[in-house]
């Protein structure tokens, strides 16, 4: 199969509403913007719907988004897993050994040096705290989202996923707290293990409970025609969540668009920085593609809820460390978008 025919393979199946996701994330940022605006009671409303600072529509959300993907994850292949370490590898080396600290070091290099005469210095210190949080927080649940857009393994995704979250565990505190330079780092451990269970194992048993009565029923005939319909809930999903997210922070995103620009700088060159340095390593040592494109995700995009509630708790609901943080939800959705067309126009040269 040539290059290009795999990549018209790929545009096929995606359909034309999830080939123009870019503008449909636009709209959704935009009314999210327009709609916190005006109807701030609303949002206000539905943000102090949470429990240990995890948002429930939110969660929702995400878990409407999560769990078409679990209906395909296959349990008997899990023990395949070991036979293929490679992309676990990747995943583990630049999520835990690589990306807090190049994050850490642009947050220095850009709020210290290159932009020093546009901040005040207090503010920079705010701004470094809530990048590094951002960067000590791989992705949890929305790169299902991505892995499913790039036809990523579901099996192996979900083992990467799991993986991340045990070593989040135990890794994440005490690197922030390093990268803080403080010794005393209060993280919201209610926040991670309940972001954990809503946001991966209730959407796993549901989806392995739908699972196996398909397979009872039609085979995995059955499981792709469920997947099939289920895919524009998905994308439904992450719009809604755009939009709540963006209602959420929209008074500030609008009150102070030059600090917002600044920020996202160190947050973009990150971004696609990791993506390109996993992708890389992921292409170099021929992992295949379906397990490629989801490592190198993984460690692009963020639990920005986690960074989120971690930022608020350390410093304050109106501090630049939390709006730091919000900035990385802005960042993040268009440049996941933009990375996901450029592997899935790329997959041809991994092995399949």
């Amino acid at each position: 199969m040539t290059n290009t025919t795999a990549v018209d393979q790929v545009a096929a199946g995606l359909g034309t509403f999830e080939r123009l996701l870019s503008l449909w994330v636009a709209l959704a940022i935009a009314a999210g913007l327009a709609l916190g605006a005006r109807v701030p009671g609303v949002f206000a409303t539905l943000a102090a719907l949470e429990i240990a600072s995890v948002n429930l529509p939110v969660a929702i959300l995400i878990w409407a988004m999560v769990y078409p993907m679990m209906v395909g994850v296959d349990f008997g292949a899990l023990r395949q897993i070991g036979e293929r370490p490679k992309g676990l590898v990747i995943t583990l080396v630049v999520n835990w050994l690589i990306k807090p600290f190049t994050m850490a070091a642009l947050g220095v290099l850009f709020f210290e040096v290159v932009f020093a005469g546009l901040i005040d210095p207090q503010d920079a210190q705010q701004y470094i705290a809530g990048v590094i949080i951002l960067g000590a927080a791989p992705c949890t649940a929305m790169v299902f989202v991505w892995s499913n857009l790039t036809r990523g393994d579901e099996t192996y995704t979900l083992v990467q996923v799991s993986v991340n979250d045990v070593v989040m565990v135990f890794a994440f505190a005490p690197i922030v707290a390093f990268l803080l330079g403080v010794s005393d780092i209060t993280v919201p451990w209610e926040t991670l293990i309940l972001s954990v269970v809503l946001y991966v194992a209730l959407p796993l048993i549901a989806g392995l409970i739908t699972r196996n009565r398909l397979m009872g029923q039609g085979g995995e005939a059955a499981v792709a025609a469920l997947k099939d319909r289920c895919r524009p809930l998905s994308i439904i999903g992450l719009l809604m969540t755009v939009v709540l997210l963006f209602g959420f922070q929209g008074q500030v995103i609008l009150d102070r668009p030059l600090v917002i620009v600044l920020i996202a700088v160190p947050l973009l060159i990150q971004s696609y920085g990791i993506f390109f340095v996993a992708y890389g390593a992921a292409r170099l040592w021929k992992v295949p593609f379906n397990v490629a494109a989801p490592c190198a995700l993984i460690g692009t995009s963020n639990f920005f809820e986690l960074a989120v509630a971690v930022a608020i708790s350390l410093f304050g609901l109106g501090s630049g460390a939390a709006l730091a943080t919000v900035v990385g939800v802005l960042v993040e959705v268009p440049v996941m978008l933009s990375l996901v067309a450029f592997a899935n126009r790329t997959r041809g040269w991994f092995p399949s």
